[in-house]
């Protein structure tokens, strides 16, 4: 099929953009405010593969006893310089192709295709960036023992506010940084069945009327992404709640979007078709990616792959957050 020309298209910007601005607005607070900015989306165009960001390290035994008996050589402490790494995604719409017959045995043109795509577009693209930023931080963590409350298989092994207390524990002084879970809906309404069945601080009623369980006052982010969820055997699975701080994963819109319309001449029929592309970077808290290893505009799977995320700050309570694992 011959490439057509800029004098060929037919492009219904304000319906477009009308659909995906509004379905945008609502999914963009849902990512940053219903998540305290745990999971914070931004845009800022980023040139290349990767984010590249360093900071200094902590210098350890800075502080220290001085004796002042002696007037013998302190050693010099040096600065270091680490370096946190985001990824680039490249991700493609489309392309959607549709019949202009078929829109007018409907009574509809192409004008209302652009606006429900916009409307879907949006919503699957802030899907698509939510989940990977969630496969990544349940990667990164994963490989963190340190940062891993494992709850399964124990006489209560499915998720209780217990539970939620002893992962902030891996925080130690800094538990009151996380800022919000992200669970499973499995996890999430085990919860809500442990506070109506305890009452929790008198919860059972909220959970009824508000949906809104013993959290720990901490707001829930609920997906069924399949990285919270592990057993191929339905009968037992596992899964992961990730407890997040501040900017704990970080999604950054980092190219500019491109859309194209065009209007397909010299088949039976005519045909409207759309197509699209955009890339964001996913970065994470305390993690740099590997690039050496890992490359750029990784899988699905290579972002889930937890050597490829490496801990790059001394201290773990610099890093996105604790893991929790429950039946």
């Amino acid at each position: 099929m011959s490439t057509g020309k800029a004098s060929d298209f037919k492009i219904y910007h304000e319906e477009y953009y009308g659909g995906m601005y509004e379905e945008l607005a609502q999914n963009v607070d849902a990512f940053n405010s219903a998540s305290q900015n745990g999971v914070r989306l931004v845009q800022q165009d980023k040139r290349g593969d990767y984010e590249k960001e360093s900071f200094f390290d902590q210098i350890s035994n800075l502080i220290t006893r001085r004796d002042t008996t002696s007037v013998s050589t302190a050693t010099d402490l040096a600065m270091t310089q680490g370096e946190l790494i985001s990824v680039k995604l490249n991700r493609k719409i489309g392309p959607v192709a549709q019949t202009l017959d078929a829109w007018r045995k409907i009574s509809k043109d192409q004008r209302e295709m652009s606006y429900l795509l916009g409307k879907m577009i949006a919503k699957n693209k802030m899907h698509d960036m939510l989940e990977s930023g969630i496969r990544a931080a349940e990667a990164a963590l994963s490989g963190q023992a340190t940062l891993t409350y494992d709850a399964s298989g124990e006489s209560t092994g499915t998720m209780t506010a217990t539970h939620l207390v002893s992962g902030m524990h891996k925080l130690g002084d800094q538990a009151n940084r996380i800022v919000c879970w992200v669970m499973h809906s499995k996890v999430y309404h085990d919860l809500m069945k442990q506070a109506i069945s305890d009452k929790i601080y008198e919860e059972a009623g909220r959970v009824v009327y508000g949906a809104a369980p013993g959290t720990l006052g901490k707001p829930v982010v609920v997906t069924d992404c399949d990285a919270l969820y592990v057993g191929a055997d339905s009968s037992y699975a596992t899964y992961q709640t990730l407890g997040l701080v501040p900017d704990g994963i970080v999604v950054t819109e980092s190219e500019q979007e491109e859309l194209v319309t065009d209007l397909i001449t010299g088949l039976e029929n005519l045909v409207f078709r759309v197509q699209g592309e955009f890339a964001y970077n996913v970065g994470l808290k305390g993690f740099t990616w590997d690039a050496t290893n890992g490359g750029a505009n990784p899988t699905d799977n290579n972002l889930a792959y937890a050597d490829y995320w490496d801990k790059e700050v001394t201290d773990a309570k610099n890093c996105c957050g604790v893991r929790i694992i429950t039946d």
